[in-house]
């Protein structure tokens, strides 16, 4: 059993024509198993989080006890785009599953929603955030690697405190982002192919099996998603990580988590009292 289904083509050419359906299901068994073998990780195996250093006490009490995380228009971005995939995602795979409606208009208008939320937040990251923040650096590799030699047991110094974003939060972004792209771009090209307020319907734009190879690939990106998306809710509500969904919400954490996980070193934030009435922006 092939992960594409193939077609022959008027000239009796064998062309990919989508992906196999089943691949939902493998999609969302594998983000299960994810869930389900971290629970056990965490529950059974996982040891409790330790750093090197200590904040000094005196720069402690000048920090906020709110601390600025997300602006209001990061946060804007962010639940603009979680409704646009997750009408791209049932709109897309419903129907494969037997719910059967009138779903393409509402997939392709969901499709220009997250495409303009996605152009937005490339500029707003670019001119107005830490655009490199969200990016793996070698300090973040350095202590990947001290957390697993101590977790195998080997001797190895204390790994430091994140960074604004810690590096599960990179790797995550990253792959959200090739396969985010890879829908975005196969789902332009696909839009020719549909009637629309927005591009001249042009079916003969690709030859038969480019189109095949597009179709394949946004059906790959797609189904990637679902596993994505389930390990993203996952860790939103998981106990330990809910200050970071709350600042999602409502724009900052709580000092102490602040302190607890992350290092001031890496992330700056100005105090209050050496800044009046500034706002910390993304950039900070």
């Amino acid at each position: 059993m092939g992960i594409i289904e193939w077609a022959t083509s008027p000239f009796g050419q064998d062309v990919p024509i989508h992906i196999a359906w089943f691949l939902i299901w493998v999609a969302g068994i594998a983000g299960i198993a994810f869930m389900v073998v971290h629970v056990i990780y965490m529950r059974y195996f996982a040891r409790e989080r330790e750093f090197e250093g200590v904040e000094p006490q005196e720069r402690v009490a000048k920090l906020p006890a709110k601390i600025p995380r997300h602006s209001f228009a990061a946060r804007m971005f962010h639940w603009v785009m979680a409704a646009a995939m997750f009408v791209l995602l049932f709109t897309a795979f419903l129907p494969k599953l037997g719910v059967q409606f009138n779903w393409v208009t509402y997939h392709w208008v969901a499709g220009m929603v997250l495409t303009a939320s996605i152009l937005f937040h490339i500029i707003h990251a670019v001119f107005h955030m830490d655009f490199w923040a969200i990016w793996p650096d070698l300090a973040d590799l350095e202590d990947a690697w001290r957390r697993f030699q101590r977790f195998i047991g080997q001797p190895a110094a204390m790994p430091r405190r994140f960074a604004k974003y810690p590096l599960e939060n990179k790797l995550y972004h990253g792959a959200v982002l090739i396969t985010g792209m890879s829908v975005i771009l196969t789902g332009v090209f696909m839009m020719f192919r549909v009637r629309t307020n927005f591009l001249p319907r042009n079916p003969y734009l690709f030859g038969d099996m480019t189109w095949g190879l597009v179709y394949v690939l946004h059906g790959l990106a797609g189904v990637g998603l679902i596993t994505l998306v389930i390990v993203h809710v996952y860790f939103a509500v998981r106990p330990e990580k809910f200050a970071i969904t709350e600042s999602m919400i409502f724009g900052s954490m709580s000092r102490e988590f602040y302190l607890k996980e992350h290092d001031p070193q890496r992330w700056l934030v100005e105090s209050p009292l050496s800044s009046p009435g500034r706002g910390m922006t993304d950039a900070d």
